[in-house]
């Protein structure tokens, strides 16, 4: 992926963006997601898409710390009515949050572009050869342990060398899988079993994760550590988000999945005017 043309090359087509990241907007069709404000369904996607979301990610289950697993016959009747609402109105590039190909099956026969998987394709032993099969794109993210439990142990000897081997090493079975190196995205998985020191490195060290070969989704949106750097619980930390979610493009990131789109476009729109800025005086303007 070349940071100077960003694209993304879909099963159906490719998008791209002028602006230094893919901005990917959350809908939560869940009751007990994290942070309200992104629940809503078909509403908050398409409120989303007015702001300027590149791609929206609809998921029926939520991953936050304590929940609790959902069997794939309620996500697919949480996330297939927004799908469709959706494809009524746009064909915005549609990720699916899920990790059961039962779910990615029938979202994508409504139109679904992406799948981004918690568990990196570990979950479910069929879904490698369904997003294979489907030539659609992967966002593999890192983990430790299913989500009512992955805080209990958050203790490594190497965090950042931990997780980028666990990641590349997806990526490979990916590979083998016979998804195209282009179409696989890493995610350090912030939150996902991990304290706010680990955190703070994989932010600050994001863009090596991929080791040049794959691009880096960053999901900081609101989440634990922003509250923590902060002193804010969820509603208070967009600020913070906006600030973090800067600083990982500037280290390498090429995906922001937010809650709130509008606030990052425009954080993006002036980080790449002055990116333009700085390309024009030669230096003068220091990022």
């Amino acid at each position: 992926m070349d940071k100077k043309n960003l694209e993304m090359r879909l099963a159906r087509r490719s998008i791209s963006t002028s602006r230094p990241a893919f901005v990917m907007g959350i809908v939560n069709c869940t009751p007990d997601s994290f942070f309200s404000g992104s629940r809503g369904g078909a509403d908050n996607a398409l409120r989303l898409i007015d702001e300027g979301a590149d791609i929206i990610d609809i998921g029926g289950e939520s991953t936050r710390p304590g929940s609790a697993y959902v069997q794939e016959d309620e996500e697919i009747r949480r996330v297939i009515p927004v799908i469709r609402a959706v494809r009524k109105v746009s064909d915005i590039p549609i990720s699916v949050d899920t990790r059961k190909s039962a779910v990615m099956k029938a979202a994508f026969d409504e139109g679904a572009d992406i799948l981004n998987d918690v568990s990196a394709l570990e979950d479910d032993p069929d879904m490698a050869g369904l997003v294979s099969g489907f030539g659609i794109p992967v966002i593999l993210m890192h983990r430790r342990g299913n989500p009512d439990v992955m805080q209990d142990n958050t203790v490594y000897k190497d965090i950042f060398s931990e997780v980028k081997a666990h990641l590349l090493e997806r990526a490979g079975f990916a590979e083998k899988a016979g998804i195209a190196r282009d179409k696989i995205i890493l995610d350090p998985g912030i939150g996902f079993g991990k304290n706010l020191d680990g955190n703070l490195e994989l932010i600050s060290r994001c863009g090596e994760i991929g080791d040049g070969k794959y691009p880096v989704l960053m999901a900081l949106s609101r989440k634990t550590c922003i509250g923590e750097m902060t002193g804010k619980d969820a509603d208070g930390r967009l600020y913070g988000t906006l600030a973090a979610d800067l600083i990982s493009v500037l280290c390498g990131a090429t995906f922001l999945r937010v809650h709130d789109v509008g606030p990052c476009v425009d954080s993006l729109n002036v980080l790449g005017a002055l990116e333009s800025v700085k390309k024009s005086a030669r230096g003068r303007l220091e990022l």
